[in-house]
């Protein structure tokens, strides 16, 4: 069932309005804490934080991470918002989409992101085209991934800030948080939306030395020692922030959330070719599954929320089923702000659970999957789920209460639970279907974005062995290829240039020849010796279209995308 939303009048005034200070991690899991039962990492701040929280303890958000992401910013299911994937042009938010920082803006809220933002690197998917104002991001889904700075390795790096490369110093943590910190200091009158998603402790798991060695001295495996000592790091700065939002007597009228964007990555499994298996192999809370799982281990997660005026404090538990999708129609209800108008939103507002007033809280079904298609298949890795029960690829079913490690298949006892379960997700699909053929379009040569550079972690290809989202694809020499879907702005000519690595690299392409197609036309060139670029020129008519950059080898036959690719409107 979903709830049409109309647009309201806002009923406090600004002074009157809580701020809100949203953190999200990126790949821990729910036994990645050590309030949740790991006996092994320390999360001291953490810890403090979960005893001063109402905490939602069957909470639930997407496998994967851009899912999650659109999910939480705009109160509906991912699938719905165009975004399914990570890569291949499906992690690129549909520009119809209303999202929180939109929400706070139009309410006269001063509104930052810091960290990973991973809905589309071009207009107008980013996070200024959706409402935030204050913006400290690294590109694509992880630094050092294909559309981020290159070189980038979470030390001393590189990052967009509103709009532009800005050379920073220090770990990537801490960086977020300081420039979130400086936020916060700017408008601490408010009122103020604060969005802190960190890029840890997603892989690579580069951190110094001091915080992953404790771990590995106690026989944890070398992986998970520095997937720890991520958390850790990321713990002290969470430390920081609770310490200035008390120093500047912020704490009480602030709303805190602190929640996770999937299952564990790194947690729960020693790997081959670690050495000898440790004597810690994790801790996963007895949940089966992790990150990228439609097993409860890859969706349940964390989520803290303290508001000591508003009634949100004292440390209690809310045992009732919960998702990301509910977090923007609670807060909207919480800082009486209008929600996004004319849409469906498939969440609701937890309010009455999180004060301890559930008088009319309903029974829901809600839907998890892991899709990793272009068009995403029926039933494909999906959980339907409530109070009790999962049902798993639409066939086997666990009593989620007598069974949460999800070990015995109930489904032939409960054959009627099993049909309501599969005729709930066949009303979910069919609310998809529409969505599903459309797509998130990159524009060119629009006033917002000229030039505007796309890379190769946004191709399209059914393949996803072609597409180099990660920048070490590209240095191992990744063959590959896929199209781009591209909406020109305005009729005008444009210029291409190709390349095989960023500018700031200078490497020479390997290649003889160079094509730009875009539609059904196409411009050739060759490609001089030594040529770190290649520009092409088009005539090129307003329009959705797409479009691919190609380099042919005549050496050894092998053509391969132009993985960074600039495009100027010129006239």
């Amino acid at each position: 069932m979903f709830l049409l939303v109309c647009l309201g009048e806002l009923q406090l005034g600004a002074a009157d309005r809580p701020n809100v200070v949203l953190v999200m991690t990126d790949d821990q899991g729910y036994g990645d804490l050590r309030c949740h039962g790991n006996s092994m990492i320390k999360t001291p701040n953490l810890d403090l934080l979960h005893s001063q929280s109402v905490r939602l303890t069957d909470f639930h958000v997407d496998p994967t991470c851009s899912p999650t992401r659109a999910a939480l910013l705009t109160g509906r299911h991912s699938t719905r918002t165009g975004v399914w994937h990570t890569v291949m042009g499906r992690s690129i938010l549909f520009d119809d989409e209303v999202t929180m920082g939109q929400m706070f803006a139009a309410a006269g809220y001063r509104t930052g992101i810091f960290g990973k933002w991973h809905l589309g690197d071009n207009y107008p998917a980013r996070p200024q085209d959706h409402g935030f104002q204050e913006i400290l991001i690294h590109g694509g889904g992880g630094v050092g991934q294909t559309p981020d700075f290159w070189g980038n390795d979470y030390f001393d790096d590189t990052y967009q800030h509103n709009g532009e490369w800005k050379k920073m110093s220090g770990y990537c943590t801490k960086v977020f948080f300081d420039q979130a910190l400086t936020f916060i200091e700017a408008n601490r009158k408010g009122p103020f939306f604060c969005y802190i998603p960190t890029n840890v402790p997603h892989s690579p798991n580069n951190v110094a030395e001091k915080y992953s060695r404790p771990y590995r001295n106690q026989g944890v495996s070398k992986n998970m020692a520095s997937f720890y000592g991520m958390i850790t790091e990321f713990d002290e700065n969470m430390g920081r922030l609770l310490q200035r939002l008390d120093e500047l007597g912020l704490s009480d009228n602030t709303i805190l959330i602190f929640m996770t964007d999937n299952g564990t990555a790194a947690g729960v499994h020693w790997q081959r070719g670690q050495g000898p298996k440790p004597s810690w192999t994790g801790f996963n809370a007895g949940m089966r599954g992790a990150k990228g799982s439609h097993w409860d281990g890859g969706h349940r997660v964390p989520f803290f929320i303290r508001w000591p005026n508003g009634g949100l404090a004292g440390g209690r538990d809310v045992n009732r089923l919960t998702a990301h999708i509910d977090v923007l129609p609670t807060l909207a209800d919480l800082c009486r702000v209008a929600p996004p108008t004319n849409r469906y939103l498939d969440g609701r507002s937890l309010v009455s659970l999180l004060k301890g007033q559930p008088r009319h809280w309903p029974e829901r079904t809600l839907f998890a999957h892991f899709q990793r298609a272009e068009i995403p298949p029926k039933w494909e890795r999906s959980a339907v789920m409530t109070e009790r029960w999962r049902l798993i690829d639409g066939e086997q079913l666990f009593d989620i209460k007598a069974d949460p490690g999800q070990i015995k298949n109930v489904a032939p006892r409960h054959g009627e639970v099993v049909k309501q379960l599969r005729a709930d997700y066949e009303n979910w699909w069919s609310s998809l279907q529409p969505r599903l053929k459309k797509h998130g379009w990159i524009v060119l040569g629009s006033e917002h974005e000229n030039p505007a550079h796309v890379t190769g972690h946004d191709w399209h290809n059914p393949d996803l062995s072609q597409i180099p989202w990660n920048q070490t694809h590209i240095e191992k020499g990744l063959i590959g290829n896929g199209y781009w879907m591209v909406d020109f702005s305005q009729s005008g000519t444009y210029e291409f240039t190709l390349r095989q690595k960023p500018a700031v690299a200078e490497f020479p392409i390997e290649a003889t020849a160079a094509c730009i197609s875009v539609g059904n036309r196409e411009q050739l060139s060759p490609v001089p010796a030594e040529a770190t670029s290649v520009t092409l020129t088009m005539a090129v008519a307003a329009g959705k279209k797409r479009m691919q950059a190609t380099f042919d080898n005549e050496t050894d036959g092998n053509p391969r995308g132009a993985y960074f690719v600039e495009i100027r409107r010129i006239d």
